[in-house]
């Protein structure tokens, strides 16, 4: 086991065969000390009720102590039975690990509309704790993986005037990513000592910059759920602007690479597009290009099965809602100039292109032409294997 979680943190998985026999299905992470928490939740309306008790607990509390995770039930669209279930989870953990249950944050994934299933909960939970301290961030992030092809998390170590502190990111998501104001599940943790506020802000405004702008289907979870966990073990305070900044630029590149894992693993995905919008009239009308391509089925099939379509792409941008000029609009793929003032160029370089576009990431560069506006966004192709995994989900 790799010694990767911050100081101060346990983490333990049990097998409690919520779907699959054998396979660990059930994590908790502990802090020894209360931790201050960020979070940020899916903008659906149907939020399930591990989503709605992280809420009350972030507007209420502000602090936590552990993290508590299970795949194979969603406990989404599960009503007043499936909150009393959750809070009972809660209950049955705090009470075996010696901790108030509004101290335990819980996050669930699975099949909408599945209850928990309490029997089996209540078996797992003793070997749940006994494993406290013996798995890593790959084995918590493994216990709830779904159609996840490989466990996503990352650790890093960064330098504040003080001293070092640890950054530990470990999320699961492979389909139903596009996200809106978090991902699908994603527990996030440092050792640092940071004050609420700043803590908050900082993973607002990275989560925006990272998670928010990568997509494989369009389709956001009733569960997407990010939470940030810092309990300053580490005794290295983050107080000063410049420590804050440094701690800010840190997170927001561990939380890049995890949220760059969910796109490389979208269901059926061989492929990363990365798409670039400039000269937008503002960073909205960008946004709004980008996301209009990066969502395109037929963007996305065309570049699943390398064809240099770039008529499908400049089509998308127009029904954007960008306001702009079509006359002044240039397209590049994979560095090569295909549409430039509104008409195509180079058609004599197909062959060299579909060489290209057999790589692992896409480049789509998309300049609008009439402003100081920009964006980037990630998604993935889209293959036959979507279909073969999304057609059978719940079997």
């Amino acid at each position: 086991m790799t010694n990767d979680l911050p100081k101060g943190f346990r983490a333990g998985t049990a097998a409690a065969n919520f779907k699959k026999a054998g396979r660990d299905d059930l994590g908790l992470i502990v802090s020894d000390r209360p931790c201050v928490l960020a979070g940020m939740f899916t903008q659906n309306l149907f939020k399930a009720a591990p989503v709605l008790v992280c809420q009350e607990i972030l507007a209420s509390r502000g602090t936590a102590r552990a993290v508590l995770a299970n795949a194979g039930q969603a406990n989404a669209c599960t009503g007043e039975e499936g909150l009393a279930n959750c809070r009972a989870t809660q209950k049955m953990a705090a009470e075996a690990a010696g901790l108030d249950a509004r101290d335990i944050l819980p996050i669930s994934t699975g099949v909408i509309g599945a209850h928990l299933r309490m029997d089996l909960w209540r078996a797992a939970v003793p070997a749940l704790i006994q494993s406290l301290g013996s798995r890593d961030a790959e084995g918590f992030t493994r216990a709830f993986m779904t159609t996840d092809a490989f466990p996503k998390f990352a650790s890093r170590e960064v330098m504040l005037s003080g001293g070092g502190v640890r950054l530990t990111v470990m999320a699961k998501g492979a389909g139903m990513i596009c996200p809106n104001m978090a991902t699908m599940l994603c527990v996030a943790l440092t050792d640092a000592d940071v004050d609420r506020a700043p803590w908050q802000a900082m993973f607002g405004r990275a989560v925006d910059k990272t998670f928010n702008r990568v997509s494989v289907d369009g389709d956001t979870s009733t569960n997407d759920t990010i939470l940030g966990l810092a309990n300053g073990a580490s005794g290295v305070a983050a107080r000063s602007e410049a420590d804050l900044a440094l701690l800010e630029e840190a997170l927001t590149a561990i939380l890049a690479t995890v949220s760059h894992m969910l796109v490389m693993d979208g269901e059926g995905a061989s492929k990363v597009i990365h798409i670039t919008v400039t000269g937008a009239r503002d960073d909205r009308d960008a946004e709004l290009a980008a996301r209009s391509v990066g969502h395109s089925q037929l963007v996305k099939t065309a570049i699943y099965g390398g064809d240099a379509n770039w008529g499908r792409i400049v089509t998308a941008v127009g029904y954007s809602g960008a306001q702009f000029d079509p006359a002044r609009v240039g397209l590049r793929l994979c560095g090569v100039e295909r549409f430039r003032l509104g008409r195509p160029v180079n058609d004599d370089q197909e062959e060299k292109l579909a060489q290209l576009l057999k790589a692992r990431d896409v480049e789509v560069e998309i300049d609008l032409g009439g402003g100081s506006g920009s964006y980037s966004f990630q998604a993935s192709d889209l293959g036959h294997e979507y279909v073969t995994l999304n057609s059978d989900y719940r079997s």
